[in-house]
């Protein structure tokens, strides 16, 4: 038996902090000046006997391996959902602030940051009030104009996807998929979709979820339960169809809104009779040849490092007094990973932006009928993309590992991550 319960807590910023998503140099931060639509942390509680998970859904660029690590253990302490079953997925709305560390692109507001972690645990508390009967529906359909890919002219999307299609090209991911919970006794009916695009439309100083939260509105005007979003594999992608959609989400927001509505009222019955959960780490491997030729050029004409690659001559220097000093005891970064199995439905959790070929390479893969691949999950590690990406020094690959505070991964590094991902999924069946 399958029970199922959602709680929603109000995470709206304070004016006056900074918001995350865009460089800003010291002294010309991006902080919150109004709010264009309330932020929430979402909670959706499942249990099958003594098996009990909670997954939330943050509106907020991004979250530390720390942040998500106090909020499992207060978790655990307060209701008795294992840590280890706790995912914390941000929706990486670039109109929020962050609380994970990402260079000169928004600072931390610690006092922020307490506050959303104690209320991340109060909506999980009220998700486990909430708790009822539930059958379980899983849902898919292709989204029109929702997103593209913006690192190429051409690609091929997810419908031409076969077993021996490589990352030499690029992808795009247009299937939305819903997990839909009908419920009994006037309780409202949960709905958690994911999706894969940049929630990134509002570039101004008004804090919010972006398109997600215009997708939400003519849900919640018909009296159905507020639409969660699980983020998906956007490091290559935009929200719209390629044409304008900064400052000018609402085309997007229709079309994703248009899919999902479809995917709910045509969503399949899934037997929800287990629930299952397996963790692990991901090594992605570092780069540290790379590495030393950015450092070495950096120390040798800090006057060439001012634009580009090097965003301006503050960044570098700031980037170079850090790095010069890194461990190199450590050859990758350990990223959390975790799969998670309802039935016949696989979710898998990670940290990274991934590019979309490895995100359709997992679906494709995965030993399950419906996989969901959510990124953004209990870390950022940034972007992890194609050997090409390196070949064209493209923001991605050269100039995000130097943002978030990293050495540069390895040109392979998402075939590897991909491998291991794959290997996790499999330990559930």
């Amino acid at each position: 038996m399958l029970f199922v319960g959602e709680g929603t807590v109000d995470i709206t910023p304070p004016l006056g902090i900074e918001m995350a998503g865009f460089h800003k140099p010291p002294g010309q931060e991006r902080v919150v000046e109004g709010i264009r639509r309330p932020a929430a942390a979402r909670a959706l509680v499942l249990r099958v006997g003594e098996t009990t998970v909670a997954i939330l859904s943050i509106d907020m660029c991004a979250v530390s391996a720390d942040f998500a690590k106090r909020v499992q253990m207060r978790v655990q302490s307060e209701t008795g959902i294992p840590a280890a079953h706790v995912r914390v997925c941000a929706t990486h709305t670039h109109s929020m602030p962050t609380f994970r560390f990402l260079r000169q692109w928004g600072a931390i507001s610690p006092e922020y940051m307490a506050s959303v972690e104690t209320k991340c645990v109060a909506a999980v508390k009220k998700a486990v009030e909430d708790l009822s009967e539930a059958d379980c529906y899983v849902g898919a359909e292709r989204v029109e104009g929702g997103n593209s890919n913006r690192t190429a002219k051409e690609w091929k999307s997810d419908e031409a996807f076969i077993a021996d299609s490589s990352d030499e090209e690029r992808w795009l991911d247009t299937t939305l998929h819903v997990m839909y919970f009908q419920r009994a006794n006037g309780k409202s009916c949960p709905q958690w979709y994911h999706f894969c695009a940049h929630p990134v439309c509002y570039q101004n100083n008004e804090a919010g979820p972006d398109w997600p939260g215009l997708v939400a509105e003519p849900f919640v005007a018909a009296g159905q339960a507020y639409p969660s979003l699980l983020q998906g594999h956007i490091g290559d992608v935009n929200p719209g169809d390629g044409a304008k959609w900064i400052g000018d989400p609402e085309p997007t927001a229709r079309s994703i809104a248009l899919a999902l509505h479809h995917a709910v009222e045509h969503g399949n019955l899934v037997r929800a009779d287990e629930i299952r959960v397996v963790q692990g780490t991901a090594e992605v491997p570092y780069d540290f040849d790379r590495l030393d030729a950015q450092l070495a050029h950096y120390r040798d004409a800090p006057e060439q490092c001012t634009n580009g690659v090097w965003v301006d001559a503050a960044f570098a220097k700031a980037w170079y007094e850090s790095a010069k000093d890194w461990d190199r005891g450590k050859a990758a970064y350990a990223a959390p990973v975790s799969a998670m199995r309802i039935g016949g439905l696989a979710l898998l959790f990670h940290p990274a932006e991934l590019y979309s070929y490895y995100g359709l390479r997992l679906r494709s893969d995965s030993p399950f009928s419906h996989t969901l691949c959510v990124g953004f999950c209990d870390d950022l590690i940034g972007y992890v993309t194609d050997p090409k990406a390196y070949a064209d020094r493209e923001y991605a690959a050269v100039v995000v590992p130097k943002i978030t505070d990293l050495p540069p991964f390895r040109e392979t590094a998402a075939r590897g991550f991909t491998e291991q991902c794959d290997a996790l999924l499999r330990r559930l069946v």
